[in-house]
């Protein structure tokens, strides 16, 4: 089904008055004014006077040479242009006007805000936001507050598209406080509409319904067919989803006409494509497809990519419902390529992201389709497109992000641009240092959201000149776009004698897993998403809760329950002694290590036990990293460590005569600072870690940070790239609402007690330049991150392997300190010692602690968890 957002308009008359001049032919104005009376009809037809009018107005006008005139009428033009679904000639039209703009900051912004709103139509996602954001800045060096609540209004729409709601419904948010002060009904209308498109994407349609209710009072109030349209239509889409169909059908039937009446072919396909899946849903299919194939034709006719995608997937959906299956998997393939080309066209990595997300329904459906052809016929391979399938579908943007590691693409780019991306990076490292010192010496809960705003805003800033630097980059231009393999190109880049790949795909009804030797493939048929995520949950929760996990036997129950589930279907095929798994949903976040063997049916034996454990984003990306690996120099020396960081000054470290500041954080607010992230015990085992791992190696190979030498610069130095092996002993912060957020913590106070900037944020990570063969994160949860359809745990692990590492071992819970410095020692010894590779020497140590009284509980040892390349490398240089 379909949302339709309501765009703001914003027109020239009404943002920046201009004077028709002495020089104005009153013909020119009284032709204006006709075309005005046309196009307020809010008709078709109307429309098509209207422009009839003004063009005859416009030639009046550049006879006498009028640029006011010119302006005005050029800009409504664009805007019937608009309204018609004509966006070739709007584009045309307001690209005339906007040279024509430069000293006159508010019309030109308004014409900037029109051009995102035809970029928008035709998909240019990207081309949209840089436009949108120009056009605020200009806004508010004017304090116009109506174009502002206007520009952020299409700017969410814009997200919506890309499918990161919850950034749509923030800034749709922060436009109804602005549009709720002009006291304008049209515009608090229009946005109350687009909140509750907001609540719906997220799938909380009571919230949705109530908006939706409270704009269409008022555009009833205002008499505004088009937005009665867009509201009822969208209320017909809730009723849908709250299995209403009977009011669905009404309200849809209430909104043809407007559609009909304004000429809106957009609309029209919008609510033609909800009828459909009613009916579809009613098990009427054939009249199902007699709506969905008039919807189709009109997004076509206005070129509407992103929803003839979405109309493909529902003809598909209604074909496969016929039994027409091969019908059913052309149509979904017909869907794919489009979404496929929509995505490279957005240079935000994180919305590129989100975008994909928004669609991974589309490639759940093709893959569930080809695994039922493949059931009723066998030998045909279309278990081996599944599974393609699915790599088409994970870890893209961790793909592209491998193959633009390769190159600089600031090279050649505008040195302001450069510049601008350094100062909002300083800008972002300031306003967290205020907001630690915030919670430090005065807190305040009010002054704390405010800091949460700007950072927020300077985040937006960043990722939109991120995105304008790729755009003009010429070395971003020349990258090929990296394609997933093929299931033969796997079996020849990425598996082994030694190795088996193991890939899952859940599913609403049902999930699949794939395992890929050297010589074959296998498939498997396993229960639904929410059966294995119930499953799976239990025994991640009967590992590392507190409560649970001295109760041996019941941790052990859900390691066989999810074992049976998951393991046993495929276990006649785990062939060699190391499985490389590509996870899904839920998936992501258990130990492996500790799931049970298939063959312990009546003891509990870990699956670490029979194999080494990888993780991986997708087959593709480790071949990908593989060639970046194979291209570099290897850095010169062994092993970099920062351990045990100062985070207090009630540390001991620091000078007894230094005194802490008057007002440090007082006990009554310290939970709610642990809760924001911002505060961090001392983990006192880590020096201890760190210096037994030194001893192993001689000095000259080294390099040491402990205590207040734990820092921010030297993790950022040039020198970090000399070596091969970095080690992080400190606290991880994870932000799974924002990943940029996310970072390890260093010492965060000088000697002299004085705070600094100690968060090595994941934007500082992606611009790191490392030689590593492996950075290990011995650190609270450095295996997690944001969850992201398609695109796995958005955290520290991806920004590692953008920076250079060619593997990383990271947590996926908080640690506890004794037992990691043992595990960590066990694992240099290994490596170091009996020249183990990274991912052979985790397995040991891990099972020395199995095996251990002390130590054998899984909490102990299964949180760390090796991603990236197995294969041994040369961790000591010759």
């Amino acid at each position: 089904m379909v949302f339709v957002p309501t765009p703001f308009a914003l027109h020239v008359p009404h943002a920046e008055p201009l004077a028709w001049g002495v020089e104005s032919s009153p013909e020119a104005m009284e032709i204006f004014r006709k075309g005005m009376k046309h196009y307020s009809q809010g008709t078709a037809r109307g429309l098509r006077e209207a422009l009839k009018s003004w063009e005859v107005a416009l030639k009046l006008s550049q006879e006498t040479e009028n640029t006011d005139q010119e302006i005005i009428i050029l800009n409504w033009m664009g805007l019937a242009y608009r309204e018609l679904g004509e966006f070739d000639q709007a584009f045309s039209l307001y690209n005339q006007l906007l040279p024509r703009t430069a000293s006159r900051p508010q019309t030109e912004a308004s014409v900037l805000l029109s051009l995102a709103q035809v970029h928008t139509k035709l998909s240019n996602y990207q081309e949209a936001l840089d436009l949108y954001n120009q056009a605020l800045g200009v806004w508010r060096s004017v304090n116009f507050q109506t174009g502002e609540a206007a520009t952020l209004n299409n700017l969410a729409v814009v997200y919506t598209e890309l499918g990161d709601y919850n950034q749509a419904l923030a800034t749709y948010n922060r436009a109804l406080e602005l549009v709720q002060d002009l006291g304008n009904p049209k515009s608090i209308a229009a946005t109350l509409n687009n909140i509750g498109g907001s609540y719906s994407d997220l799938e909380r349609y009571s919230q949705a319904l109530v908006h939706y209710q409270d704009a269409l009072k008022l555009w009833q109030d205002e008499e505004d067919r088009r937005g009665q349209a867009s509201t009822l239509n969208n209320i017909g889409f809730v009723y849908a989803k709250l299995d209403k169909p009977d009011n669905a059908l009404a309200t849809y039937v209430n909104a043809l006409p407007l559609w009909e009446k304004l000429g809106d072919r957009a609309g029209k396909a919008s609510t033609l494509n909800n009828l459909g899946y009613v009916y579809a849903q009613q098990g009427n299919l054939e009249l199902a497809l007699t709506y969905y194939n008039q919807a189709l034709d009109l997004r076509r006719q206005v070129g509407d990519r992103p929803k003839e995608a979405l109309t493909l997937y529902s003809i598909a959906q209604a074909q496969r419902q016929q039994g027409k299956l091969e019908l059913a998997q052309a149509t979904i393939e017909n869907a794919l390529t489009l979404i496929e080309d929509l995505r490279t066209r957005v240079s935000v990595q994180d919305l590129r992201s989100t975008f994909f997300a928004s669609k991974q329904d589309y490639y759940e459906f093709y893959i569930d389709l080809l695994m039922e052809r493949h059931r009723n016929t066998p030998d045909r391979g279309y278990d081996t497109r599944a599974l393609e399938a699915r790599e088409r579908a994970s870890g893209r943007s961790l793909l592209d992000l491998l193959t633009e590691a390769k190159v600089d693409i600031r090279t050649g780019v505008n040195p302001e641009l450069v510049q601008k991306e350094q100062t909002l990076s300083q800008q972002l490292a300031a306003l967290e240092e205020r907001k630690l010192r915030l919670l430090r010496d005065n807190y305040q809960a009010d002054r704390a959201a405010e800091l949460d705003r700007e950072i927020e805003d300077l985040l937006l800033a960043y990722r939109d000149i991120q995105a304008r630097i790729r755009a003009t980059s010429p070395n971003y231009a020349n990258l090929t776009q990296p394609q997933p393999l093929s299931v033969a190109q796997i079996q020849q880049q990425v598996v082994d004698r030694d190795t088996t790949l193991v890939t899952y795909s859940l599913g609403k009804e049902r999930s699949y897993v794939w395992v890929v030797t050297s010589d074959g493939l296998h498939s498997a048929e396993l229960p639904s998403r929410d059966a294995i995520e119930k499953a799976a949950q239990a025994f991640r929760e009967a590992v590392i809760s507190p409560r649970l996990r001295i109760r041996r036997r019941r941790a052990e129950g859900a390691a066989h329950i999810l074992s049976t589930m998951i393991v046993d279907p495929i276990a006649d095929h785990l062939e060699g002694e190391r499985l490389a798994i590509v996870s899904d949903g839920g998936l992501q976040y258990i130990p492996w290590a500790a799931i049970a063997a298939p063959a312990s049916v009546n003891t509990y034996t870990p699956l670490i036990v029979d194999y080494e454990l990888i993780a991986l984003p997708s087959a593709s990306s480790l071949s990908q990293l593989r060639q970046d690996i194979a291209q570099r120099q290897a850095a010169p020396k062994t092993l970099a460590i920062l351990a045990d960081p100062v985070f207090s000054p009630q540390d001991n470290r620091l000078n007894p005569d230094i005194q802490p500041p008057e007002n440090f954080l007082p006990p009554e607010l310290e939970r709610s600072a642990r809760e924001a992230g911002l505060i961090f015990d001392r983990l006192p085992f880590t020096q201890q870690e760190a210096e037994e791992i030194l001893a192993l190696l001689p000095k000259g190979q080294t390099t040491q940070g402990f205590g207040f030498q734990a820092s921010k610069a030297i993790a950022t130095s040039p020198d970090i790239s000399q070596y091969r092996i970095l080690h992080f002993a400190t606290h991880g912060l994870l932000n799974s609402i924002t990943p940029e957020l996310s970072g390890l913590v260093l010492s965060l106070l000088n000697p002299q007690g004085e705070a600094i900037n100690g968060f090595l944020r994941l934007h500082d990570i992606y611009n790191l330049n490392l030689r590593a063969e492996l950075v290990v994160l011995s650190a609270c949860e450095t295996g997690l991150g944001k969850a992201i359809r398609g695109e796995g745990l958005i955290g520290l692990t991806r920004g590692f392997l953008y920076a250079g590492a060619a593997r990383t071992i990271v947590s996926l819970w908080q640690v506890d300190d004794r037992a990691t410095a043992q595990l960590m020692i066990n694992l240099y010894q290994n490596m170091l010692q009996k020249d183990l590779s990274p991912a052979a020497a985790l397995r040991a140590a891990q099972l020395e602690l199995w095996n251990s009284e002390q130590y054998k509980l899984p909490y102990f040892w299964a949180a760390f968890t090796l991603q990236g390349e197995w294969q041994l490398s040369e961790l000591l240089p010759n």
